[in-house]
């Protein structure tokens, strides 16, 4: 069955260009030039992943990623012209799982795609025999729910912060560099952006951490990238 990628951009050149270029690859695509007829539209149907622009009529990406996240968990790829820092970790924060920046190369954008869709699909997979919890000094990780509790408390996380805090847990004690947990947890280390690795990084502090400037577990080796310690 093909995929379903919901376009979400009111420039019409670019939206048919991703549009073409997604449909050359296999996959189907919807295109919504208005951001309340595409929150409509993630909302009501159903779909792989989402390519949202920031900027758009009606309702902004940062919204419609806000409310999206609050229903489904499937790959959101934010495609923005802006080049603040500020407006990308927001996206982030919201729940967005990766960016591309305008203007992009049309081969890189769909392999950011697929690399998004290819973990989201490995993560969702489980098979017999496999362990489906990980537990590391008060923090649980459970594989079948995707639910991570610190002690008794649950913690929420988006798509990303629990990949990567995931795959931190299954490694534990080994130093990743940035670009190394690029390519693990967002599979495309060839056209990444290695400020995501650091907003994800910070964020999970933020949300596991005792005390976020002083990390217990995910500690930096300054000049090497970070580990998970035990």
């Amino acid at each position: 069955m093909k995929k379903r990628v919901l376009i979400i951009e009111d420039d019409r050149a670019i939206a048919e260009i991703e549009r073409d270029f997604l449909e050359i690859d296999g996959f189907d695509t919807v295109i919504c030039s208005d951001g309340s007829v595409g929150l409509r539209a993630a909302q009501t149907e159903a779909f792989d992943l989402i390519l949202l622009d920031l900027m758009l009529p009606g309702v902004s990406g940062l919204d419609i990623c806000r409310a999206v996240r609050g229903s489904t968990d499937v790959p959101i790829l934010m495609v923005t012209a802006r080049t603040e820092d500020a407006d990308k970790v927001r996206g982030l924060g919201l729940g967005a799982d990766d960016y591309i920046a305008k203007p992009f190369s049309p081969t890189e954008l769909v392999a950011r795609v697929k690399a998004n869709l290819a973990q989201y699909d490995r993560l969702k997979q489980g098979g017999p025999g496999q362990v489906r919890e990980l537990s590391i000094g008060a923090l649980t990780a459970d594989l079948d729910t995707r639910r991570v509790r610190l002690v008794d408390k649950e913690i929420d996380l988006k798509n990303k912060e629990y990949e990567l805090l995931v795959f931190l847990m299954a490694n534990p004690d080994i130093v990743f560099s940035k670009d190394r947990l690029y390519e693990r947890v967002w599979g495309a280390d060839a056209f990444g952006d290695l400020k995501t690795v650091v907003v994800h990084i910070n964020r999970l502090r933020d949300k596991i951490e005792p005390d976020p400037q002083n990390p217990s577990y995910i500690q930096t080796v300054w000049g090497a990238g970070y580990r998970f310690r035990v």
